[in-house]
């Protein structure tokens, strides 16, 4: 929990002020003056007795007690200048912008932590060090600019990294996008992204906070805690969006199972937003879009009317919401022959409605009246219009502002000019809107801002286990692949449908097998992770004479120890899996199966636990969904089982944390049964 000091400031000191702005020292001290912090601010520099016109100490030990330091100063002094503000002068919130810390090396590292300690002890919170700072309602307290317009209604944006909070706050402002704090986390010594989404989770107000989160996140040290907060907000009415960044090298590493290959932090993170339901973007354009679509009311159907002056726009921004699953409806009938009576010679109605390059703001008015009243197939309106420099267009954007307001269909504006019309863009955005500048990011945006939804629930149904058998065979294992013996038992206890299947070591063991099971049976090599690659699977065997001649060559394999025979079973192959990734906890993958895993790679995942209606979400999703259901005279498989069987495979996990992977690959499938033919668990106790 982030102290109210830090927060709510009723004085601040500048350790490290100097009357050179462009200095960090200079700059926040003149950002706290400029935008009117309210309470006493102090400043601290031993060459100094006079900063920007505010007193200035040339000790610490001189200040009076203060609420939140902000340090500009070299790392090896910043030690002793919060020992000295923590233990004499009741401080509790700081701000470090220094470099030279954990970022750079081990005795950075060691300096940094003492701080932590130093802070902690008093029960104090730390942003940084290495950052940029902090700027909400009360206080502007960065050394960056440009400080952003801030109002009640903007959005929360946390930063892993204060370059990158610059960039967007830049961008944002072009777009009209308005904020309400932004926290720069820097090295996040004590306080990470995750801490801060704690704080806005547990003073969440629905009536006085911002409903909408931005993050940037270079990395995740506590999933679960981000996985808490931020589905706690978006079970409150609040909006998440955030950038992930680095995530290209986390699936490199070679893997000694499909799901290790498969899963990957990246993977996982993907899980964790789709289980909180935030919105994941990939780069700062993206994540202002979404940001702003979600400022705007929300969208409560998927047939959206395009507005234009313009055809190009128009038909790249249908073409990006048609392959995003949104409609662009044809509007006709009596009303739309009506409306276009009103427009000039030339002009379409049929969606888009195109009213020519010589449209004016009057009929601009006509046409969203049209849509928000007599249209009923029309959900929403995408306005777009811009000017080729001939004339202005403040009246267009006046109506634009005005029906953005009155309408109870959301409109979205457009306004690509931003050279010609440039001032009245400026204009339009001074009155609290939001422009998008750009149709066709629009358009992704947008869709992406339907596909989330909130969580529903946090945990599975509880499902019948076996625990303590589970139990007993994990604790009795050793690091590694289980033997199948042991695979076997573990899947029974979890009630996971398995073939009947048979150890041999000898051919005599064979056929007695074999009279118990009855032909056809398959065997396989036990011994080798990769059967299939060292030619170690047998199929259709139906006589002794087969039978004993598979043996013989199978036992051949090098590393082969046995052989596993089974009855040959017959149905779609298809894929669970499961991986222990890091601090997310398991990933739960399920697809097709057998060699189809490797070619196609059409997987999804979900962290566990893992609801049944998470699995169905997850099965309904793939690629290849067709093909489960059933096509061209194949028989589908029972969505229902395979659901059932991929949360068993998450409470199997969850019982059993020390399962680094788990393959159930091949299941055999049908509408019937899904039957597990081969399975491997690898165990990695700490």
């Amino acid at each position: 929990m982030l102290n109210e000091k830090l927060i709510n400031p009723k004085s601040i000191v500048v350790v490290g002020a100097s009357n050179n702005t462009q200095t960090p020292g200079g700059s926040v001290l003149k950002n706290l003056i400029d935008n009117n912090f309210i309470g006493n601010l102090f400043a601290v520099n031993p060459k100094e007795t006079e900063v920007q016109g505010i007193k200035c100490y040339q000790n610490i030990a001189d200040v009076p007690k203060v609420d939140l330091a902000i340090i500009a100063i070299a790392a090896r002094f910043t030690l002793e200048t919060v020992k000295t503000l923590a233990q004499q002068k009741n401080t509790k919130g700081f701000i470090i912008f220094s470099a030279g810390f954990s970022e750079k090396d081990e005795e950075g590292e060691k300096l940094e932590q003492q701080i932590v300690e130093e802070i902690s002890a008093v029960d104090g919170t730390l942003l940084g060090p290495n950052n940029i700072g902090l700027i909400n309602q009360n206080y502007a307290g960065v050394f960056t600019s440009p400080i952003p317009t801030l109002t009640p209604q903007g959005v929360d944006f946390i930063s892993g990294s204060g370059a990158t909070a610059v960039f967007i706050i830049e961008a944002a402002i072009e777009t009209g996008l308005s904020f309400n704090s932004v926290y720069s986390v820097g090295n996040s010594a004590q306080i990470a992204v995750e801490d801060v989404l704690e704080h806005f989770d547990i003073t969440f107000d629905i009536n006085t906070s911002s409903k909408v989160k931005l993050l940037y996140i270079e990395s995740i040290d506590n999933p679960q805690k981000l996985l808490k907060h931020a589905s706690s907000l978006i079970n409150k009415g609040c909006k998440i969006a955030a950038i992930k960044a680095g995530s290209s090298s986390a699936g490199s590493r070679a893997a000694s199972s499909h799901t290790g290959a498969l899963a990957n932090s990246d993977v996982a993170v993907d899980a964790l937003f789709k289980k909180a339901g935030i919105v994941r973007c990939y780069g700062r354009n993206e994540l202002i879009t979404v940001a702003s679509i979600f400022i705007h009311p929300e969208l409560k159907g998927k047939n959206i009317a395009i507005i234009t002056h313009a055809g190009g726009p128009a038909v790249m921004l249908t073409d990006a919401l048609s392959k995003n699953g949104l409609n662009v409806p044809e509007i006709n009938g009596a009303k739309s022959e009506e409306l276009l009576t009103k427009l000039y010679l030339g002009s379409s109605v049929s969606n888009p409605i195109d009213f020519l390059a010589t449209g004016n703001a009057e009929q601009l008015e006509t046409i969203i009246d049209y849509c928000e009243h007599d249209f009923s197939n029309i959900d929403a309106m995408v306005v777009i219009f811009g000017s080729p420099g001939l004339f202005k267009v403040y009246d267009v954007y006046d109506v634009l502002h005005k029906k953005m307001r009155d309408c109870k269909k959301p409109i979205f504006p457009i306004l690509p000019s931003v050279v010609n019309v440039k001032k009245e863009i400026e204009y339009f955005i001074s009155k609290g809107n939001i422009n998008f500048p750009d149709e066709v990011l629009f358009g992704n945006a947008l869709k992406k801002t339907l596909k989330a939804s909130r969580l529903t629930a946090n945990n599975t149904t509880p499902i019948s286990a076996d625990s303590k058998t589970i139990r007993a065979i994990i604790d009795n294992a050793n690091n590694g692949y289980l033997h199948p013996k042991q695979v076997k038992e573990l899947l029974i206890s979890a009630q996971i449908p398995i073939a009947q299947e048979i150890v041999c070591e000898t051919k005599d063991n064979c056929i007695s097998a074999v009279q118990e099971l009855g032909f056809p049976i398959v065997m396989k090599v036990i011994g080798p992770v990769h059967k299939s690659d060292v030619g170690g699977i047998v199929l259709n065997i139906t006589t002794n004479e087969k039978l004993i001649d598979s043996f013989n060559k199978i036992m051949k394999i090098d590393g082969a120890t046995s052989v596993l025979i089974q009855p040959m079973k017959k149905g779609i192959e298809l894929f669970i899996g499961a991986k222990k990734e890091g601090n997310f906890g398991h990933l739960v993958l399920c697809g097709l199966g057998g060699i189809y895993i490797e070619i196609l790679k059409d997987v999804n995942s979900a962290l566990a636990p893992v609801t049944f209606s998470e699995a169905t979400e997850m099965i309904q999703n793939l690629k290849s969904y067709k093909i489960l259901q059933g096509i061209r005279n194949q028989e589908g498989v029972d969505e229902v089982e395979f659901a059932e069987i991929i949360t068993k495979v998450s409470n199997l996990v969850s019982i059993a944390p020390e399962i680094a992977e788990l393959d159930l690959n091949p299941l055999l499938g049908n509408s019937k049964e899904i039957i597990a033919v081969d399975a491997r668990v690898r165990i990695e106790k700490s």
